[in-house]
């Protein structure tokens, strides 16, 4: 659902080896009866307010055909089992509004919108592309 569209050329072929470049990064393979089902990649973080890492799911996938049995839920379950042995404070995911099948998931995980103070309302999440 992220772009919409395959990763192409330079990026499909460095990705594995520039992800693994990363300190703290890592990534979950789903697999069901030895065919590849699913994936996250996620990366460490900080939180100054708890002063603790935290760990984001950059990216989390599900294949067509193995939707909607639960496998979403567990590659979460191992992220945060994971984040829980680095002494985190949180995981954080963002998700695109109009995905409601990631957010039942999420939501079934435990994950909710992220929001400080409820009278300033949720955080938004912006970019600026480079």
């Amino acid at each position: 659902m992220g772009g919409g569209r395959p990763l192409q050329g330079e990026t499909r072929e460095q990705l594995v080896r520039r992800l693994a470049e990363i300190p703290g990064a890592f990534s979950i393979l789903a697999f069901v009866d030895n065919r590849p089902a699913g994936l996250a990649n996620c990366f460490a973080g900080f939180s100054t307010f708890a002063c603790r890492p935290l760990v984001n799911v950059h990216d989390l996938m599900v294949s067509a055909p193995f939707r909607g049995k639960g496998l979403a839920g567990r590659i979460l379950a191992k992220v945060e089992e994971i984040a829980r042995q680095r002494g985190c404070c949180k995981v954080t995911l963002e998700v695109l509004e109009g995905n409601e099948a990631a957010q039942h998931a999420y939501r079934r995980a435990g994950f909710a919108p992220y929001e400080l103070d409820p009278a300033q309302g949720r955080a938004l999440f912006w970019e600026k592309k480079l």
